[in-house]
């Protein structure tokens, strides 16, 4: 009997296996198939990743990106940053049955993604789509066992959906960086397993739910750059583990609720641009863990109390841009780990507490815009670090302490607009870029001072009673672009060493006691804009070298002792605009071209001069007399060979120009077509057909918001370039066509070109050069720190191009890895995909300053804050979109931030050239995370220009080895 019981034990045991094995098969065969369609839709696969995703291989758990349970079927699919882009099918892989983990973030997918996926699958518990072009509204459904779920950075619209309440096992939802809108449903405060919550940067409106109290277990709220309105509810005060707060770039009103002072955990407090009244809450004071506080650009008022001393870890303080009065509290000099203090444009009254800086680690000091008296503290340098100190626009005085003359660490000093006397001692500070100390009651013999101010840019000594002679060639500054000696009492004659200071761009000695000739060699200084001489002592003739200034536009000679005739060249110089040469001895006639054509008579009266348009009020010149008679003979025939010369010219010109113009065409379908190339080789090479012919799938080498590019290739000769077919074309504003011709005129090595635009009904199209490389996205992980080196500055010198050298300055707007090329000779070629018109952009990024975002307008500091995040991922490796940061910070410029100031250098630079680097490359990196950190400063004023960061890029590089050596065991 016993052996039957165990025999029929075998048979069931053999049963169920047989059974179990035919179940897997199928659920693995259904897997098999998920796998497939999935990878049928991806259309585009540039490294290749899922090559091996072959149905032939004996399992697909060694495929790429798939991780396998025991029962080898897949428990995670991670195929993240893996450039690819496609359509996701309904049928895809959310229908895996066993997956926990999906992870598809920081690629090209794009479309809706299926109604299904909420209800697709119970097994999982890790779902992030982020940073990819999704678009349409968030599908409805739940799955109550998901623990993260992040569709940050992508093209949401619509509501959110007010299932999402239902999600009852979350931990971490991020929902920032889309386009939804409406209000924030009450139904999310049912999420009571969440720690994180973003609903940053969309369109969202109406008050924060109160039932956000029900939240308890939240760390993290970032709810900033949308519509919200209404007061911040009281009801955030109960939740106790919260250390993250932010509501930045909102509507909010009212007062900051005292309830906060709750928040015994908080480490952050940004509640900056926001409509808020009243004082700042004493309950505030007793975060005793706050290590930053931003309440700044809102309408906050009264007294800063003693109690701040409480915050003993604050290391960043920004009350900026408030009505805060009184006093600052001598309590701020008590906090030891105080790094910036952000005071300006409120109205703080008394002396600066003369122990700030002495016992704090400061890097920043901008007290500007108050009405501060008394002297300027002397231990401001105290911490060595020292980098910006902005007190203009004070009653500031007394002398400027010596010790800061000493204190090498500065970069900016801004002491304009105060009371201050005795000497300038600012002389030997080797990394000040930007030195201001105008209109104050300085004195003393400095012209025939030795400076040593290797970075020097900007120097403005205006205003004051500086004397004696200046002597530019003592002037150790050879980057210098702007100089104001003006309004002061410099005596002498212009020395000619000026002529040396090759880099400037707007020199101006005016309201001085200068005499003498103006000298010959200013003609050297070929990049100045803007030169003023005015109210001075000159005399003699006006030099015809000035004429060979380039691109001079304001020229002002007025008040002197000038006499002769008006160099008739002067007329000739294109780029002129302004100028003024009153109340000299100048006789003879005016020039009647260029910038004289039009002159105001305010600008040409007290002088004996003639001639001129209607507007100069001179009386006109009288004629000359008893020419000689084969004078209009010579004249005519030289005028009639110049002519034939200029006429065979034109023809050549002309007939080049003519396959320049903008020419309509018929395509093979009988469409219209407006057709227009920018590069004479290029519209010999390309027509319409090679175009239109060439956008299919195959030849697709990126997909993004803007819209698709491909690779494309001339019929008759093998020209290769790359068209970008162009999304949106009905929102374009009128001015989008002629702006983009000026586009076609932008020519420099480390930009990629733009050479043609077509458009018709049917579509538009913008035609590139085609660069022979990768994208730094692609290839950054593996670059050594010199060839990143080369790529910061590279792409440095693109944007001060853009910024300064084009005229008005062209916006890149999406300063991202993805818009650089690395071409064949290692050089980053930027590449616009899309043109910035009105200011607007079209599909903000993570790259994209939180201010434009916000506002929906670029400028020229948005495209720098870019530029700073591009060094940061060049530095550490990491990109804005690495979930590490948002556990704890709320965006990597913070984690940065945080890491520059408290960490040890290995702790953040990328492990791939930490293992490379020599005490010279240790240098440069920390001088290119300051840089970096400067570029991302939250007020975009803050923010260098495109050349500041190119010159302090290539400085940092050619001068490192002078800097303290740093090691990577001790701290930054």
């Amino acid at each position: 009997m016993a052996n039957k019981k165990g025999a029929n034990a075998v048979v069931l045991f053999v049963f169920m296996f047989l059974i179990n094995f035919v179940v897997s098969e199928s659920e693995n065969g259904r897997e098999l198939e998920l796998l497939l369609s999935f990878k049928s839709s991806i259309v585009h696969d540039p490294s290749g990743f899922l090559s091996n995703w072959d149905p032939s291989a004996t399992t697909f758990c060694q495929w790429h990106g798939i991780t396998c349970n025991n029962l080898s079927h897949v428990e995670t699919l991670d195929l993240s940053a893996k450039n690819l882009s496609g359509i996701l099918v309904s049928s895809s892989v959310f229908n895996l049955p066993f997956v926990k983990t999906l992870n598809l973030s920081n690629n090209h997918l794009y479309g809706e993604i299926p109604p299904d996926i909420f209800f697709a699958n119970s097994s999982l518990r890790y779902l992030n789509l982020s940073n990819n072009n999704f678009s349409g509204h968030i599908p409805n459904g739940f799955i109550s066992g998901l623990v993260i779920l992040d569709l940050s950075n992508n093209m949401f619209s619509g509501k959110i959906p007010r299932e999402i309440g239902l999600f009852s096992g979350l931990k971490f939802l991020d929902l920032g960086g889309n386009v939804l809108l409406g209000k924030i449903p009450i139904s999310i405060s049912n999420i009571t397993t969440l720690k994180y919550l973003t609903l940053a940067s969309n369109e969202l409106v109406g008050s924060i739910p109160h039932e956000i109290g029900k939240m308890k277990s939240l760390k993290w709220i970032y709810f900033g750059y949308n519509n919200l309105s209404g007061e911040i509810p009281k009801e955030i005060g109960v939740l106790t583990c919260l250390n993250h707060l932010d509501l930045v770039y909102n509507n909010l009103t009212g007062q900051i609720p005292s309830s906060i002072g709750n928040l015994k955990d908080l480490n952050y407090l940004f509640l900056y641009q926001n409509k808020l009244t009243g004082s700042i809450p004493n309950s505030i004071f007793g975060l005793k863990k706050l290590v930053s506080l931003d309440l700044s650009d809102n309408s906050l008022s009264g007294e800063i109390p003693e109690l701040v001393a409480q915050l003993r870890n604050l290391e960043i303080l920004h009350l900026f841009g408030n009505r805060f009065s009184g006093r600052i509290p001598n309590a701020l000099t008590l906090l030891p780990n105080l790094q910036v203090l952000q005071l300006w444009s409120n109205r703080f009254s008394g002396q600066i507490p003369q122990s700030l800086g002495r016992y704090n680690n400061l890097t920043v000091v901008d007290l500007s815009t108050n009405n501060l008296s008394g002297r300027i503290p002397d231990g401001l340098c105290s911490s060595g670090r020292l980098f910006k100190l902005i007190l203009f626009s004070n009653s500031l005085e007394g002398e400027i302490p010596r010790n800061l003359s000493t204190c090498t660490s500065l970069q900016r000093v801004r002491l304009q607009n105060n009371r201050l006397v005795g000497e300038l001692s600012f002389t030997k500070l080797p990394l000040v870029y930007f030195l201001d100390v105008s209109n104050n009651n300085l004195s003393g013999n400095i012209g025939e001072q030795n400076w040593d101010m290797p970075s020097l840019e900007m120097l403005s000594l205006a205003g004051n009673r500086f004397s004696g002679k200046f002597l530019p060639h003592l002037l150790n500054a050879p980057k210098i672009e702007f100089l104001d000696l003006s309004g002061n009492e410099f005596s002498g004659t212009i020395n000619p060493r000026f002529g040396t200071l090759t880099e400037l761009m707007q020199l101006s000695l005016s309201e001085n006691k200068l005499s003498g000739e103006i000298p010959e060699d200013l003609s050297s200084c070929k990049k100045l804009v803007r030169l003023d001489l005015s109210h001075n002592h000159l005399s003699g003739q006006i030099p015809s070298g000035l004429a060979d200034m380039p691109v001079l536009g304001h020229l002002d000679l007025s008040e002197n002792r000038l006499s002769g005739e008006i160099p008739a060249k002067l007329g000739q110089i294109d780029s002129l605009v302004q100028v003024n040469i009153s109340f000299n001895h100048l006789t003879g006639a005016l020039p009647s071209t260029g910038a004289f054509l039009a002159i105001k008579e305010s600008a040409v009266a007290g002088n004996d001069l003639c001639g001129g348009g209607t507007t100069s009020g001179l009386p006109p010149c009288k004629k000359l007399k008893n020419r000689a008679n084969w004078w209009p003979f010579m004249a005519c025939s030289f005028v009639g060979l110049l002519l034939l010369a200029i006429a065979g010219f034109g023809f050549l010109f002309m007939r080049g120009r003519k396959n320049l113009e903008p020419k309509r065409v018929e395509n093979g379908d009988g469409s219209i077509w407006e057709l227009q190339f920018f590069d004479p080789k290029v519209s010999k090479s390309v027509t319409m057909d090679d175009i239109t012919l060439s956008l299919k799938e195959s030849n697709v080498i990126s997909r993004c918001k803007e819209g698709v590019s491909y690779k494309v290739k001339s019929v008759s000769n093998d020209l290769k370039f790359v068209v970008k077919e162009m999304h949106h074309v009905s929102s374009l504003p009128a001015s989008f066509w002629s702006e983009i011709t000026e586009f076609g005129k932008l020519q420099h090595p480390n930009i990629v070109k733009l050479i043609g635009k077509c458009r018709s009904d049917k579509g538009a199209y913008l035609v590139y050069e085609y660069v022979e490389g990768k994208l730094l996205s692609e290839i950054l992980g593996n670059l050594s720190w010199e060839r990143r080196w080369k790529i910061a500055i590279g792409t440095a010198k693109a944007l001060r191009f853009l910024h300064s050298r084009c005229s008005p300055s062209v916006l890149v707007g999406d300063m991202s890895p993805e818009r650089i090329i690395i071409d064949a000779k290692d050089e980053p070629r930027l590449q616009f995909i899309f043109p910035f018109v009105d200011n607007k952009p079209f599909f903000p990024s993570s790259y994209v300053a939180p201010e434009a975002r916000e506002n929906k307008k670029m400028n020229e500091k948005s495209d720098i804050y870019g530029m700073g995040l591009i060094l940061i991922e060049l530095l550490t490796g990491k990109t804005p979109a690495d979930a590490d940061f948002k556990v704890q910070y709320s965006s990597m410029v913070e984690w940065a931030r945080y890491c520059y100031s408290d960490c040890h250098l290995d702790m953040w630079v990328d492990p791939v050239i930490k293992s490379q680097a020599s005490i010279n490359n240790q240098n440069q990196i920390v001088a290119a995370m300051n840089l970096a950190l400067h570029c991302t400063a939250s007020d975009p004023t803050a923010r260098p220009c495109a050349a500041d960061v190119f010159e302090t890029l290539k400085s940092a590089f050619r001068t490192s080895s002078c800097l303290p050596s740093l090691n990577f065991s001790s701290p930054v």
